[in-house]
């Protein structure tokens, strides 16, 4: 495979090359990972898992946990483990899966934490019209905001490091690969880079904490009625997280086209500490989650959700008054948040829901209990051979040196796609042992997203792997020039970026649809068209969007590759008998996989918001058989792929 860059890996430094101050780096550094991926994740079950935790403040910190622990397990692995090894390598497809992943979840934290002040911001100095400017679907719009926003920023730092050719030294003064470090190794010059990256990184994060800094001097005056010293013992420690996140991160991406040796210990503040303090500062510092931990805890959650506990303040008095009542006697199902103002008392208020469901009720595949037995052990055999069989393509392809070329580049990338694709086999398989198969409202709009997200960008990779394969053998002499490294890594981003895209279309669509019940789903995972039957609204117009999109998308690249495959199988014709009945036999086995999966997808996107008692059976081919089938057609026919497997 054709590569500008004569760098094929690069070699970390990382924070220190001292094997004695390494193990005791190692120690400190996983007891700080595990407490970041305990506390975040406790966070985030206490959250989903408690009702009286429902205002936007809430709803944010769960995703600002979640890309706590994303944010940190870029970096935080790859850097434990090579506190134990001598040769500290990452490969170049590796290190800018690296650098698009930091500069992905940090961004999208920094536009989280944006959110967060403004919900602050609004709850402290409009706590009468807070309920209507902070409704769910602002929240939820805020929040996908701060996807696309760090999506588009990674992007962007990526598509400019990943152009810069490397000749070589490959050393890397860090412990992760980051923007300034790789410019530094670049055999061209890179001062406009340089620029480009403090247009990008350094005026977000410099804005960003800007704005963050405003809010909370707004917020202290604001609150000066109630005593400077207990406003500023609420904010501190928030002002103190914010300031070691944008602190270093302001220092370091700042700079045009410049690294200091200082830079890496700074980053730790930014990767490791800040995730690891915001689970203290954000919840046990506060009453409502800590009793929310401690029912949680004691397996009571839920047990008392007629039971609201509200507590408010007269700031003119000066005091405090504790409320114990029925909560269907104050609210219609709602539960109160905390806002504090600057005069007059001020009670908490719950977060708006227009929609009257929160959580739907799976029916699964069967609701007979024997062949839900059967059907357990049936779907996790094929999960499990799904998850190995991809990880053992991956694993080959990224271990063996003779698989190189564009098509096994592509085919790792399609077995990570199927591993990512078939996560609604775990819920699947847990519903088969329950009788009350549930599932949250967010939860449910997260499946949405994933299962169109991975789909449309597993789609899209079998495309450009179609394309692939005509250009190997319809243009052979000029397949090397066609098809090099660079054009490889841009079909891979486009596929992803066009399947974000489509997720986030399908997905807003159905987020803004009001839901008043009931909440039953005929199926065993969150889709399009069962949500839509469910909708108290005409859905007619959504549903025409739907199959202009999953259904023309679907539709067009099923004909690309079908045509692909003629065109393949007619170029081949001057080929021996042997040698075309060898084409045709291999192309078969492909063309059946990709009938599995294109087929269901069009019968059941091309129809405009209607659903059938079928749709869930015919749904196990693309979301399970067809992951599952992919290593065996693409690989156990392939002799370089078996003697790279017998030799790992």
């Amino acid at each position: 495979m054709e590569n500008a860059s004569s760098v094929k890996e690069f070699i970390l430094l990382g924070l220190s090359e001292d094997p004695g101050v390494q193990k005791i780096c190692f120690v400190l550094f996983l007891f700080f990972y595990m407490l970041i991926v305990a506390g975040n994740l406790l966070i985030i079950i206490t959250v989903t898992s408690s009702q009286p935790l429902t205002s936007p403040m809430y709803f944010f910190l769960c995703y600002l946990s979640f890309v706590d622990i994303c944010y940190s397990s870029v970096t935080a692995p790859k850097m434990l483990a090579d506190f134990l090894v001598g040769n500290k390598t990452i490969s170049f497809v590796g290190c800018m899966a690296q650098l698009f992943g930091v500069h992905f979840f940090g961004c999208t934290e920094i536009f989280i934490l944006t959110v967060m002040a403004y919900d602050r911001y609004l709850a402290i100095c409009r706590p009468l019209h807070y309920t209507t400017l902070m409704t769910r679907r602002v929240c939820g719009r805020m929040v996908i905001g701060s996807w696309v926003g760090g999506f588009m920023h990674s992007i962007v730092q990526t598509l400019l490091t990943i152009q810069l050719p490397f000749c070589g030294p490959n050393k890397i003064d860090h412990y992760f690969c980051d923007v300034h470090p790789l410019l530094q190794l670049a055999c061209t010059d890179t001062y406009a880079m340089g620029i480009a990256i403090v247009a990008n990184s350094g005026m977000i994060t410099l804005s960003s904490f800007f704005i963050l800094v405003m809010s909370y001097v707004v917020i202290l005056v604001s609150l000066k009625r109630i005593g400077w010293h207990k406003a500023l013992s609420t904010c501190g420690s928030h002002i103190t997280v914010v300031i070691l996140f944008f602190g270093p991160c302001t220092f370091i991406y700042i700079r045009p086209s410049s690294s200091l040796l200082e830079d890496k210990s700074i980053a730790v503040f930014y990767t490791v500490i800040t995730p690891m303090l915001n689970p203290l500062i954000y919840t046990l510092r506060n009453t409502e989650v800590k009793s929310a931990m401690r029912k949680l805890w004691s397996r009571k959650v839920g047990s008392e959700n007629g039971k609201l506990y509200v507590v408010y303040r007269k700031i003119c008095e000066k005091d405090f008054v504790s409320v114990t009542e029925r909560a269907q006697e104050l609210i219609d199902a709602s539960y109160l948040v905390y806002l504090f103002c600057a005069s007059g008392p001020v009670y908490m208020v719950p977060m708006e829901n227009k929609n009257n469901v929160t959580e739907f009720i799976l029916h699964g595949l069967t609701q007979d209990k024997r062949v839900a037995k059967v059907c357990f052990l049936l779907f996790l055999t094929f999960y499990i051979t799904v998850i190995l069989g991809n990880l053992l393509i991956i694993i080959t392809i990224k271990t063996s040196e003779q698989l190189n070329s564009p098509l096994y580049f592509f085919l790792s990338h399609l077995s990570f796609m199927d591993i990512s694709y078939s996560t609604v086999a775990p819920k699947l398989i847990y519903d088969l042992l329950l009788e009350k198969r549930t599932i949250s409202f967010v939860g449910c709009t997260a499946q949405l997203f994933g299962g169109h997200f991975f789909r449309c960008t597993e789609i899209f990779l079998l495309t450009a792997m179609a394309y692939d394969h005509c250009t190997a053998i319809c243009k052979e002499l000029h397949y090397t020039n066609i098809v090099t490294k660079r054009v490889c890594i841009w079909l891979v981003a486009a596929s992803w970026v066009g399947g974000f895209v489509h997720s986030m279309v399908q997905t807003l669509l159905v987020i803004q649809l009001p839901f008043c019940g009931p909440s039953e789903i005929d199926h065993y995972f969150c889709d399009v068209h069962p949500l839509l039957k469910l909708a108290c609204t005409d859905t007619y117009i959504v549903g025409i969007s739907v199959v202009a999109n999953s259904g023309v998308i679907s539709l067009g690249c099923f004909i690309a590759l079908i045509v692909s495959y003629i065109v393949v199988l007619v170029s081949l014709r001057t080929c021996s008998f042997k040698g075309h009945l060898k084409a045709v036999c291999t192309c078969a086995f492909q063309i059946t996989v990709i009938v599995l999966l294109f087929g269901p997808g069009i019968f059941i996107y091309m129809c405009p918001s209607t659903t059938f008692s079928a749709d869930k059976t015919v749904s196990v081919f693309y979301t399970i058989i067809t992951p599952m089938l992919n290593p065996l057609v693409y690989t156990l026919r392939n002799k370089e792929v078996k003697n790279a497997m017998k030799k790992l």
